[in-house]
């Protein structure tokens, strides 16, 4: 006889056993499954490696390819003959400057008292007027040599050299020579070229003592100290043809200058701006230099002390920025007026704001002055005499810039150079067209 716990321990087995063979079948599938994933993830991890392997080989053989290419032109360009065709084409620029001035004087009478002002010491002319235009072309003649030409052309369509000089691009000890015609290197505004000044016209001091700017043919040297800071010592000499010289004096070198210019940025990349100090002396010499009435023999001593200040966030000029610059004039006469006797002196600054406040758009403001004390007895009631006046002037503008290659400029000016008050309005532009070189900070 069975007993029934026998039976009921059967019943179990014969229900679970169909159970069992199905859970191992869906491990059998699982564990299939998870094979394959591993042996999928495996080849394609062999297939990137192999492609990285490839790639860092292809990456070092072009890298020494290029190393290869690289000394290759080395070699060739050192071993080129200096009168291969083609090889020291100049780069061509021009600069197309063009006013459109109104005033209540008339420019060609334009006079300050205490001051005998040379030929081009004048406001722009009323009217529309083409300013001074430029053509340039420099290039590098050599491993040792740079070269430039400027010739402008004024609204009498005359020509005129304005610069052609050599200089020089190797020497050693951080020295510069510069040879020719060319702006001297004095103060801030003389060496750059009108077309970068931030106000369409020269301050008065520039006008009433360098006629503008002070350029004649010569030679100069050029310093650099090696010191963390910017130090730069200059020292020239010219012919004497330019005003305040005159006449070639001194058999040929008839005016000397001698600069110093110190700078730095402050804080870590010019986060804090940049600034840049200096004092220059220009001495000259005149025979007979002709100012309306009176003839100048004699000698002069000029005195320039300048400061220009620049920031911008994050030293970002592209953006935004602003411009603080100003400097101070001293002059020294002593000669012989018409034949008398005579001494003067005479001062002057400007000071001037720039502020670009959004990308393409600047406002500024600029104030200058010139003053000349009561010279010797002998030179009373000649152009030297102030007759107890100080000229000065207000200066406001806004200009917009399409590009870094063109810009307009609308400017206003209260002008008190004489005792009667003069109010001009100005709107130049000024394009340039193919390539230019970079001017001083």
């Amino acid at each position: 006889m069975i007993r029934p716990t026998v039976l009921l321990a059967a019943g179990m087995a014969a229900f679970a056993a169909p159970a069992a063979l199905a859970d191992d079948a869906a491990l059998q599938a699982m564990r299939d499954e998870l094979a394959k994933m591993r042996q999928d993830y495996e080849n394609r991890i062999s297939g990137l490696e192999q492609r990285l392997q490839q790639a860092e080989t292809g990456a070092t053989q072009a890298a020494a390819t290029a190393e290869a290419a690289k000394k290759q032109a080395e070699t060739a360009a050192e071993t080129k003959p200096a009168d291969t065709p083609g090889a020291f084409n100049p780069a061509i620029g021009v600069v197309l400057n063009g006013t459109l001035g109104v005033a209540r004087r008339d420019p060609d009478q334009y006079r300050i008292p205490g001051f005998a002002l040379g030929d081009e010491a004048k406001p722009i002319d009323r009217g529309f007027a083409l300013g001074e235009s430029e053509i340039n072309f420099s290039a590098s003649v050599d491993q040792a040599l740079y070269g430039a030409l400027t010739v402008s052309i004024n609204r009498e369509n005359e020509v005129e050299i304005e610069e052609a000089f050599l200089q020089t691009t190797s020497l050693p000890g951080g020295v510069t020579l510069k040879g020719g015609r060319f702006k001297s290197g004095i103060g801030t505004l003389n060496e750059q070229h009108s077309h970068t000044w931030d106000f369409a016209d020269a301050p008065l001091p520039y006008l009433a003592m360098l006629n503008g700017q002070y350029q004649d043919d010569g030679a100069q040297v050029r310093w650099l100290a090696p010191l963390p800071l910017f130090v730069e010592f200059g020292a020239e000499g010219f012919r004497g043809d330019a005003y305040p010289a005159n006449g070639a004096a001194n058999k040929g070198m008839g005016a000397y200058s001698a600069f110093v210019h110190v700078g730095d940025d402050i804080g870590a990349a010019g986060e804090g701006g940049s600034w840049r100090l200096g004092a220059s002396h220009l001495w000259s010499g005149a025979k007979n230099r002709e100012s309306g009435d009176d003839s100048f023999t004699g000698n002069d001593r000029l005195l320039i002390l300048d400061a220009l200040y620049k920031w911008a966030p994050n030293g970002n000029y592209a953006d935004r920025y602003v411009k603080l610059q100003g400097e101070y004039f001293r002059r020294d006469e002593k000669g012989r007026i018409n034949d008398l006797d005579g001494s003067g002196t005479q001062q002057g600054y400007y000071a001037q704001a720039v502020w670009q406040f959004i990308p393409q758009w600047r406002v500024g403001a600029r104030y200058d002055r010139v003053w000349a004390d009561t010279p010797s007895l002998g030179w009373l009631d000649t152009s030297l005499d102030p007759q107890g006046h100080v000229a000065s002037r207000e200066s406001l503008m806004v200009d917009y810039s399409t590009s870094e290659f063109g810009r307009f400029r609308l400017q206003g000016n209260l002008d008190h150079s004489a005792a009667t008050e003069d109010q001009q309005l100005l709107l130049q532009y000024t394009i340039s067209l193919g390539a230019h070189g970079a001017h001083p900070f």
